[in-house]
């Protein structure tokens, strides 16, 4: 970097003011030549060059007239698009590696062996000092599908392929992966949601995917199927959820994400026997391993104008 650039500037939005600092004392010494700010004391606004969010506020971007790109804390970038008045071409670089894959590989593998050995029930029989044993069947008799097979979606097939289970997967478009089952597109998801005794969806959001876990898809999944979201809260109609649980076409629930988060103490979903919240908790990322993975980012698209991570605004993803 150049004496002209030593000036330029790294913002860094995140609702929680704490976590900013905890970002900034981790990605200071990995980009010593650039200035770290919390966003609401950027200095000079034509300074700032990069940016690096969650879930930030409209009009977060609007004073940084020479912004070369947003950083997402997260794979999905839809907290980022929300911005009403997001200045448009920007590029998003999204923040992926392995810890996160293996966050998700666990989170999922985790609640899948949760439903499929009916530990919710065994849990409320616990509390009610019920002996009661259940036979279950082998993994390799349970058919568990994954909807969104991207870097975690795939990671998570894998591992619950590799777990024995009767791995699905469906993707907008065709993907191919060792011991997966795979499906594509509307013209196959119909197909796809009647053989998932438990349905994990991993889907990134945007119009099409918002609002996909209705009704009508709880429909389609054979009686007493279990759902596990940890895509993003707005995938999910709630009380669909609600009305699939009380009528037994579910089973039970795991969600890590939801429309509101914190989730309200007075939501419904805190108390109901059918339904384990999770705190988005799936693949949080954390600033020690996410911070090596910005910084690199950063210093590859400053050097080269492009990188492996980089979304695609227009499909959101």
């Amino acid at each position: 970097m150049n004496a002209a650039q030593a000036r330029a500037t790294i913002v860094v939005s995140i609702p929680d003011a704490a976590k900013i600092e905890w970002w900034i004392a981790q990605l200071a010494p990995l980009l010593p030549e650039w200035t770290l700010r919390p966003v609401d004391a950027p200095g000079d606004p034509k300074a700032v060059h990069y940016a690096v969010v969650w879930r930030p506020a409209d009009g977060t971007f609007t004073l940084f007239s020479n912004l070369k790109a947003i950083v997402s804390l997260g794979a999905g970038i839809d907290h980022v698009l929300a911005d009403r008045e997001l200045p448009p071409g920007v590029p998003i670089i999204r923040t992926v590696g392995t810890d996160l894959t293996q966050r998700m590989r666990e989170y999922v593998a985790l609640h899948v062996l949760r439903h499929h050995r009916g530990m919710p029930m065994i849990a409320a029989n616990q509390r009610q000092q019920r002996w009661a044993q259940q036979v279950v069947p082998p993994a390799t008799r349970r058919r568990v599908g994954v909807m969104g097979l991207g870097n975690l979606g795939g990671a998570a097939a894998r591992t619950l392929a590799a777990l024995g289970f009767e791995t699905l997967g469906w993707a907008r478009t065709q993907r191919a992966i060792e011991g997966v089952v795979t499906y594509a597109g509307e013209a196959e998801f119909a197909a796809f949601l009647q053989r998932c005794e438990i349905l994990v969806c991993l889907l990134p959001l945007t119009p099409a995917t918002e609002n996909l876990l209705d009704a009508a898809l709880f429909a389609r999944l054979p009686r007493g199927a279990s759902l596990i979201n940890a895509g993003r809260g707005p995938h999910l109609v709630e009380d669909d959820l609600l009305a699939a649980l009380a009528s037994g076409q579910l089973s039970h629930a795991t969600l890590d994400v939801f429309r509101q988060e914190p989730l309200p103490e007075a939501h419904p979903f805190w108390r109901h026997p059918q339904i384990t919240v999770t705190p988005h908790v799936a693949s949080l990322i954390d600033p020690e391993s996410g911070s090596r993975i910005v910084a690199a980012n950063i210093r590859e698209f400053e050097a080269h104008g492009e990188v492996a991570d980089l979304a695609d605004a227009a499909r959101g993803y």
